[in-house]
C-alpha cells in the first residue's frame, strides 16, 4: 500500500467570481486511486461563504482526478460542493446543473497578468513601460523579463504530467501578460481541466512571490489590452454537417441571446469589451471571417469551400469567466437552432 497526498480542490461561494480552494488529506491505496475510490470529505463552509457558522458543514464530492507532478504520490482531485447529505448540490455548485455534451469540443484561451508589488511584472514602479507592440509572442529580456517564461514552462510541464490537455503558451500583447490554451471534449471535462490548470498556475507562483491577476481589465481605461478567455467551440453537427443556412441561424440565436451570454462571460466585461483593443462592444453582437474585433470570429477554415463546417471562436468570454457556465451557455444557444434530421442521420 502507498500513502497518497490527495489535494481536494473546489470553488468557494464568493461572487461574482469564486476563488479556488484546496486542502490535503493522506490516504492509502494499492495504486493510483480511481475516482470511484476517492471518499467524500467535509469542510467548514462558513469560512468559504458557503454556510453559516451555526450550521457550517459542507461536503466535497470528487468529480475528476489528475496526477500531481509537484508532489511525490500526489493526486489533484477536482470536487463539487454538496450539502451535508452529500447528495444535494450546494447553491454555489454550478457544475452540477450545466448543460453538457461529450460531442461538444471546447478550446479555452486563458489570458492573465503576472503581478508583483501591485503592478504587472516588468512594469516600472511609476508610469508605464514602452507601448504595446513587441511583447506579443516576444523574445528577450526587455520584452518578457527573466522569470515569466520559466514559470509558464514549469506550468506547462505540470499540466502535461497531470494529463491536462494543454495545447500551448505565448506571451501576450501587454507586458507581463501571458496566455495558455486548454482543450477538452464536453463542458464538464473542458472546464474541469481549465480550473485545475488555473489552480496549478496559482500554486506554482507562490514560490516565486508572484500573483496571477485574472481581472479582465486590471489597468483600467488605458491603452493596454485586457485579458480574455476566448472560447473556441464546435459540436459534432458543426464539424460533420454544418452548412451556411445552419450557421446563419446559429448567429441569429447568438445575437438574440447576447445578454444571457454577457451575464456569464465574466464580470466587468463592459470595461474590456469597448470596441477597442480587438474587442466588440459588450452590448452589440457581430461576427466576421478572421475578424478579431467581432463577437464571433469565423476562421477561414470554417467557410472554406462554402462548407461552413468546423469550429467558431467566441471572443467575448473574459479571463475571470467560469468555464462551466460559458460552455453551458454556448451549448444552450446552439440547442435552439434546428438541424436537418436527414443530414443528422
Amino acid at each position: 500500500m502507498t500513502k497518497y497526498k490527495l489535494e481536494y480542490i473546489w470553488l468557494d461561494g464568493y461572487t461574482p467570481v469564486p476563488n479556488l480552494r484546496g486542502k490535503t488529506q493522506i490516504k492509502e491505496f494499492s495504486s493510483f486511486p480511481t475516482l470511484a475510490e476517492l471518499p467524500l470529505w467535509g469542510f467548514d463552509g462558513s469560512s468559504t461563504m458557503q454556510a453559516e457558522g451555526h450550521s457550517s458543514d459542507c461536503v466535497l464530492k470528487p468529480v475528476a482526478v489528475f496526477p500531481d507532478g509537484a508532489r511525490k504520490n500526489g493526486v489533484l482531485v477536482m470536487c463539487e460542493v454538496m450539502m451535508p447529505d452529500g447528495v444535494t448540490p450546494h447553491v454555489s455548485n454550478k457544475r452540477a446543473t450545466i448543460l453538457d455534451d461529450p460531442g461538444a469540443w471546447f478550446g479555452f484561451e486563458q489570458e492573465y497578468f503576472f503581478y508583483k508589488d501591485g503592478r504587472p511584472l516588468g512594469f516600472p514602479e511609476h508610469g508605464y513601460p514602452a507601448p504595446q507592440g513587441p511583447y506579443y509572442t516576444g523574445v528577450g529580456y526587455s520584452n518578457v523579463g527573466s522569470v515569466a517564461r520559466k514559470i509558464v514552462e514549469e506550468h506547462l510541464e505540470l499540466c502535461l504530467e497531470a494529463g491536462i490537455n494543454h495545447e500551448g503558451i505565448n506571451a501576450e500583447v501587454a507586458k507581463g501578460q501571458w496566455e495558455f490554451q486548454i482543450f477538452g471534449k464536453g463542458s464538464k471535462t473542458a472546464a474541469d481541466q481549465m480550473w485545475v490548470a488555473r489552480y496549478l498556475m496559482m500554486r506554482l507562483c507562490e514560490s516565486y512571490g508572484i500573483d496571477i491577476e485574472w481581472h479582465c481589465k486590471p489597468l483600467g481605461d488605458t491603452d493596454w489590452n485586457g485579458s480574455g478567455m476566448h472560447a473556441n467551440f464546435s459540436t459534432e453537427y458543426m464539424r460533420t454537417v454544418g452548412g451556411k443556412a445552419y450557421f446563419e441561424a446559429m448567429m441569429k440565436a447568438f445575437e438574440k441571446n447576447w445578454k444571457e451570454h454577457i451575464d456569464v462571460y465574466g464580470p466587468d466585461n463592459d470595461k474590456r469589451l469597448t470596441g477597442k483593443h480587438e474587442t466588440a462592444p459588450w452590448n452589440k453582437f457581430s461576427y466576421g471571417v478572421a475578424d478579431r474585433g467581432a463577437s464571433i470570429r469565423v476562421p477561414h477554415s470554417f467557410v472554406k469551400g462554402d462548407l461552413y463546417r468546423g469550429y467558431l471562436e467566441d471572443r467575448r468570454p473574459n479571463s475571470q469567466g467560469d468555464p462551466y457556465q460559458i460552455a453551458s451557455q454556448i451549448l444552450k444557444t446552439i440547442s435552439e437552432v434546428p438541424v436537418s434530421k436527414s443530414a443528422a442521420a
